[in-house]
């Protein structure tokens, strides 16, 4: 392919910078944008199918306000519990003088590789108590917070000390500078983690359906069991896509007018360690408290049971070929969801016209919907476009991609950022076509960004429960499924060892994850 052939592929239109965007970019950008449109295009037929009588009918029923009531009181504890207890984790571990720093960090991550619906099975085992509404905050709270915690203790290790050294040189204390200048700087850290954590409660399911919590989500489980492709199931998706709106776009209005600079070129200086002094004791004791809370009875549960279902023998037998199901399914789906999020990012921050905000803001609309919505959708539209594909593979990877996507998305956007597009004009410069110049020179620095898509998206698809007990083809089971459907039975031996072994490979992608979230800075002399 000739550069000139590659020029005839640019579009008129102009990008950032006035620079061509691509024809071919924006093409492949088309694809995860139809894509994601499917469920709610969905939602919205077959709501207006239930007639404003109908719909206005499901508004009116005295269970609409139980259930908006309980998933918006779900969705704030656990973000503002999990954003606080995140918050104070990763300033003790970045910014004082806690004892065994490097130990209460990795620690304070293992928590993601337990799935919420395995660790509501183990505090569930523990007795009855643990059901209902203060039960699913305590257990979603310790399983969230190191999504606030991984991202905010980068921002702290990776944050210039200069501004606070600026502050305390004009006599503000530290508790002035902590407020006017160390948090501020840190919110789009924060916010970024509590809005995906907020997501992630308004479409939790697994976890909530074993603690007896009714929410939005469960309700549309409930609704779908009693009536396949129910419009009441509909209505409640729509309003439930609704609440998703602010968590799609409160990311942005965070960043907005946030900047980056460091006060001297090239500086990367650790700033000195806050002493706790009398308080240290008290403050280890607390991050005990919670390692017992997060860790230890989740753990301590599961290994409980995994010993005597191992003795009785329950359930052995599938282990093999729920482990194969997973592994079949989450592998290729990772990589479909990984390759197709990679155009609409270089899309994004090499155009800013409507459709790139467009496209970059729908996949965080549709990620807040539960799973069951997203299978019902693409089941509807298969049977009635594609009969062939119903029931196969590629309808349940496109529903991973649906799913999934934002979280390729952030991923490759914090390496895609820090790629300047000239890089590839000066190799098209040389005499490399456009598409080499992108394989050689732009795609190696995307590296990074890539592979932490590839451990995010491979760590939630080997977890994913509703979208794959609808859609997975007629025979295959994973380790999540094997792990909801006994203990639904409350077979809590049965569910053990399919528990311990997603618990086992779930950490490989979270240590992968961790490990390049919390590198080190590198030191480097000031200017």
């Amino acid at each position: 392919m000739s550069e000139a052939s590659g020029d005839r592929g640019a579009a008129s239109a102009r990008g950032a910078g006035g620079q061509p965007v691509s024809r071919l970019l924006v093409a492949l950008a088309l694809i995860p944008t139809a894509l994601i449109a499917l469920p709610i295009v969905y939602v919205l037929l077959r709501s207006w199918g239930a007639g404003w009588e109908g719909i206005l009918a499901e508004l009116g029923r005295r269970r609409m306000l139980t259930l908006l009531s309980n998933t918006v009181t779900l969705c704030l504890s656990v973000t503002l519990a999990a954003g606080l207890i995140g918050f104070a984790v990763a300033w003790c571990t970045e910014r004082s003088d806690l004892p065994g720093r490097r130990f209460w960090r990795v620690l304070c991550c293992l928590p993601l590789a337990m799935p919420a619906f395995v660790a509501s099975f183990a505090w569930k085992s523990l007795g009855p108590g643990f059901q209902g509404m203060p039960g699913a905050i305590l257990i979603l709270t310790m399983e969230s917070f190191p999504l606030i915690f991984l991202p905010v203790a980068a921002a702290l290790r990776s944050m210039d000390p200069g501004m606070e050294e600026v502050s305390r040189s004009l006599g503000k204390g530290p508790w002035p500078t902590f407020w006017h200048v160390t948090l501020p700087r840190t919110l789009p850290a924060l916010g970024g983690g509590a809005l995906l954590v907020a997501a992630h409660m308004l479409s939790e399911f697994g976890a909530l359906s074993l603690l007896r919590v009714q929410t939005f989500t469960t309700a549309i489980f409930q609704q779908y069991e009693l009536q396949f492709d129910n419009a009441s199931a509909a209505v409640l998706s729509a309003l439930l896509m609704l609440l998703c709106l602010p968590v799609a776009f409160g990311e942005m209005w965070l960043r907005r007018g946030v900047r980056f600079s460091r006060v001297g070129r090239n500086t990367a200086r650790r700033v000195a360690p806050a002493r706790l002094g009398r308080t240290a004791p008290f403050v280890t004791l607390g991050f005990v408290v919670l390692a017992v809370l997060a860790l230890g009875v989740p753990f301590g549960r599961l290994l409980y049971w995994l010993a005597k279902g191992v003795s009785a023998g329950r359930g052995l037998e599938t282990i093999g070929p729920a482990l194969y199901g997973s592994l079949s399914l989450a592998l290729p789906g990772t990589l479909v969801t990984t390759v197709i999020a990679l155009p609409l990012v270089l899309l994004v921050l090499r155009s800013r016209g409507w459709f790139a905000r467009f496209a970059d803001r729908l996949p965080y609309i549709v990620h807040g919907l539960p799973g069951l919505v997203v299978a019902l959708a693409l089941v509807y539209l298969s049977i009635r476009l594609l009969p062939a594909v119903y029931q196969t593979r590629s309808v349940l990877f496109a529903a991973y991609a649906i799913l999934f996507l934002p979280l390729a998305q952030s991923a490759i956007r914090a390496s895609a950022e820090l790629v300047p597009r000239e890089i590839e004009e000066v190799a098209r410069t040389l005499g490399r076509n456009p598409f080499r110049a992108f394989v050689t020179v732009t795609l190696p620095s995307l590296a990074p960004g890539l592979g932490a898509a590839l451990a995010l998206v491979a760590l939630e698809l080997m977890r994913e429960l509703t979208a794959t007990l609808i859609l997975a083809p007629t025979g295959v089971v994973t380790l999540a499924t094997e792990v909801w459907s006994h203990t639904n039975d409350s077979a809590y031996a049965a569910a053990a060892p399919f528990a311990a072994l997603l618990v086992l490979i779930s950490g490989l992608p979270v240590y992968v994850f961790t490990l390049r979230t919390l590198r080190p800075v590198a030191e480097r002399p000031s200017a």
